[in-house]
């Protein structure tokens, strides 16, 4: 792919300013997609205590209720964002996962909830593809690693602020409440972003003949990207990260609360949010910088760096939950959470440089549907399975009986005695805690060993497919 800089401006009058704008306004969004996404996990044990329901149903309602759907829809709207215009299916789909996530506020059963999550993915389905072909057509190879890992800070900023607003609103006013402030205020950011941002020519940085004037259709796409081994690889490295992250980012809070570190749920909340928040928004900058960079020298540096440091990660994942303070959970976790964050700006940029412009939507939707259906979908309830599972084996060892029976959401049954509270306390923490530690650490190498797998292959598939990723240029 050439670069047509010189003869090709980003659409008629869209100027550099404009397109840092255009840039904020898609990080917004995407961090109120985030928001709204992982607010259960900050308000889980609440919600847990207040409908009785176990590790597997939060599970349930974090992971499968919101990515089967969101994960199917996502290829059929990407298709339309071949065709149409990507601003007012983002803007049209903000409206509708923001609407539904306040709509959670009003569940009174697990089957309720269940349902409001999911509308919210079904609302989500049609951002990251939109966005994602928006911001290739804003910015040229040489800066798409960059701009795409920015894009994708929207993931720990949302985190972030999921994590600080909601829990400080589920102890000040309920969890109800949390879900009613976090989700209104995207339908005025849905009117924002489809009065301000402007939908770009496709294909300005590509040579004409690339572009054509028909989107090619779901098996022409499918057959560029997972005809080459580097993207079959990177595609099964960042779903296995995906499983390990959403598993364990739903259950940290509930993690903190169990322990032995006294915290409430505003404080837990905001802990977790600003030490992972931050940690992750580093990892995902330089993800994305950091290999546009070294990137001019080898393009192997694209799947190379992610996967040194998903194994780097692992193990320091088992240290850092086997801690019994929170100042030395601090010290080995914030390591982790920037390298297993490197990977979202490179593995973006390689999977649009593999395909031609009207093929970039349809891409990332194909891409996201392991992510999303696999690691979103399963990770969290595959966590929460394995916690009630270690739980019960636990508090099978103090002969006090049924686990489930006996500590109704995890906790023992008011005016009850003090060995059985204890018991149940004990057990539900070494269960959350033992399966965040065998789901981070397997995982995480598991993907790891995938990207540097990809490393192999990712220049000749990239010179196969006539768009090398180019050096860093910020624009």
């Amino acid at each position: 792919m050439t670069d047509q800089t010189a003869t090709r401006p980003v659409g008629p009058g869209l100027s550099n300013a404009y397109k840092s704008y255009a840039l904020l306004v898609l990080v917004i969004v995407y961090t109120s997609n985030f928001i709204d996404r992982q607010i259960v996990g900050t308000v889980a044990q609440a919600i847990k205590a207040d409908l009785k329901i176990s590790d597997t149903e939060i599970g349930l309602v974090s992971g499968i209720a919101f990515a089967v759907l969101y994960s199917i829809l996502g290829i059929p709207i990407a298709r339309l964002a071949e065709r149409f215009n990507r601003v007012t299916i983002i803007s049209v789909s903000l409206a509708l996962w923001s609407g539904f996530t306040a709509a959670c506020g009003l569940a009174t059963s697990f089957t309720q909830l269940f349902l409001m999550r999911i509308g919210v993915g079904i609302g989500e389905a049609g951002c990251s593809p939109s966005a994602q072909s928006l911001l290739s057509d804003y910015y040229s190879p040489k800066s798409r690693a960059t701009a795409l890992g920015i894009y994708s800070l929207g993931i720990p900023l949302g985190s972030l602020f999921g994590a600080l607003i909601g829990g400080k609103i589920a102890m000040m006013y309920g969890w109800r409440y949390a879900f009613f402030i976090v989700g209104l205020p995207g339908l005025i950011l849905a009117l924002l972003a489809r009065l301000t941002l402007k939908e770009p020519p496709r294909g300005t940085w590509d040579p004409p003949h690339a572009v054509g004037s028909k989107a090619p259709s779901l098996a022409a796409v499918f057959k560029a990207l997972f005809s080459k081994p580097s993207f079959r690889h990177m595609a099964a490295g960042a779903t296995l990260s995906s499983f390990a992250g959403y598993g364990v980012a739903f259950f940290a809070v509930p993690f903190l609360l169990r322990g032995p570190f006294g915290l409430d749920v505003a404080t837990a909340g905001a802990g977790y949010g600003i030490v992972g928040g931050l940690a992750a928004a580093v990892g995902v900058f330089l993800g994305g910088f950091v290999t546009d960079i070294i990137g001019r020298f080898s393009t192997r540096a694209y799947p190379l760096v992610p996967g040194i440091g998903f194994l780097i990660a692992a193990p320091l994942y088992v240290l850092a939950f086997q801690q019994s303070s929170l100042v030395g959970i601090a010290t080995f976790v914030v390591a982790p959470l920037i390298l297993q964050y490197l990977y979202l700006g490179p593995t973006f940029a390689v999977t649009h440089n593999l395909v031609e412009p009207r093929m970039r939507a349809t891409a990332t939707a194909l891409l996201f549907l392991p992510i999303n259906l696999i690691g979103l979908g399963v990770g969290p309830v595959f966590v929460g399975r394995l916690s009630d599972y270690l739980a019960t084996r636990s508090f099978g060892g103090h002969s006090l009986g049924d686990f489930a029976a006996q500590c109704p959401g995890g906790m023992a049954a008011k005016g009850a005695a003090l060995d059985l509270a204890a018991a149940c306390g004990t057990s539900s923490f070494e269960g959350v805690k033992w399966a965040i530690i065998i789901t981070a650490g397997v995982f995480y190498a598991w993907a790891g060993l995938h990207y540097v797998l990809a490393a192999r292959s990712v220049k000749r598939d990239l010179e196969a497919a006539n768009a090398p990723v180019e050096p860093v240029v910020i624009a």
